[in-house]
């Protein structure tokens, strides 16, 4: 065979001073020259761009993970607005639909008007109306569960063992949460830098029963329905409102300092409460929130 065939079947090595024929010649990615067996690595033919495929290796990988899309979870996405569903919203599964009266988000599934009853529900952003007022009952409830709040504030404020701070106080506060970490009960699975404390107050199954309550602690970063959830259980309430049914039999929970009513689909360490503050699970509320 002459010289030339072989030739054009191998390359010869690119190391200064080798031009070894190799049949079976190694390519370096680094820079993109060609040598024989004894010159392959990057250290045997002095490579000018040693680590450069690499670094480029390297680079693509990051660029993949960074492009690689979040697993939707409750801290990275909403949740339906409607009060009996718990769909994660804004997700490539599930996609969210404003609704352009009531401007909240619904699933696929509640996104009509007639399947969330829009027209009972105050629009985000809107102030609620002045003109409508709700019973005196309701109006007498609020306001023995606003005195009730207060009571309980300054009950936990006698137990300081400084008795010139005053009850209101932040360093009184301070004292109350203290207090309430060392009895408080929750998942022990939440962080300890995420966890809000709270002191919550059931339902009562009747008149003269003396409503269940305790101090617990949350992932602030949960919804206020998974909340509601997590306390009911916690204080044996039955909870109808994953069922189907009108609003007299759920339950909302009312936050005695600020004197209002939680969103479901509001986040509870989204800065309205703080550590030290009561919540009571009231049943059928909702009822006159409708009418007002």
């Amino acid at each position: 065979m002459a010289d030339s065939d072989l030739e054009s079947i191998g390359r010869h090595c690119q190391f200064e001073y080798c031009g070894q024929l190799d049949f079976l010649p190694f390519r370096c990615e680094s820079c993109r020259s060609t040598y024989c067996l004894d010159h392959r690595s990057e250290t045997a033919h002095k490579c000018p761009n040693a680590g450069e495929w690499a670094r480029r290796r390297n680079g693509n990988i990051q660029q993949e993970n960074r492009s690689a899309p979040q697993k939707p979870n409750i801290y990275n996405s909403d949740q339906c607005y409607h009060v009996t569903c718990k769909t994660l919203i804004n997700t490539l599964k599930d996609p969210g639909v404003r609704c352009p009266n009531c401007n909240h988000q619904y699933c696929l599934k509640h996104r009509l008007r007639e399947e969330h009853d829009c027209a009972k529900l105050t629009p985000l952003g809107a102030r609620q109306g002045s003109s409508a007022s709700p019973n005196e009952t309701i109006k007498s409830m609020f306001a023995k569960v606003r005195g009730w709040g207060k009571q309980q504030q300054t009950a936990t404020a006698n137990l300081i063992p400084k008795p010139k701070v005053k009850p209101n106080s932040p360093a009184a506060r301070i004292a109350s949460v203290n207090t309430m970490k060392r009895s408080a009960k929750g998942e022990n699975n939440v962080p300890a830098d995420r966890r809000i404390y709270l002191h919550v107050v059931g339902t009562a199954d009747t008149q003269a029963a003396e409503p269940p309550a305790g101090d617990f602690f949350f992932d602030s970063r949960w919804k206020v329905g998974r909340v509601l959830d997590d306390a009911a259980r916690r204080l044996a309430v039955e909870n109808l409102n994953n069922r189907a049914g009108g609003e007299e039999a759920r339950l909302r929970i009312f936050h005695v300092e600020s004197g209002d009513f939680l969103e479901f689909s509001d986040t509870i360490g989204g800065g309205k409460i703080k550590s030290g503050d009561t919540i009571v699970l009231l049943r059928g509320a909702g009822v006159v929130l409708e009418k007002s």
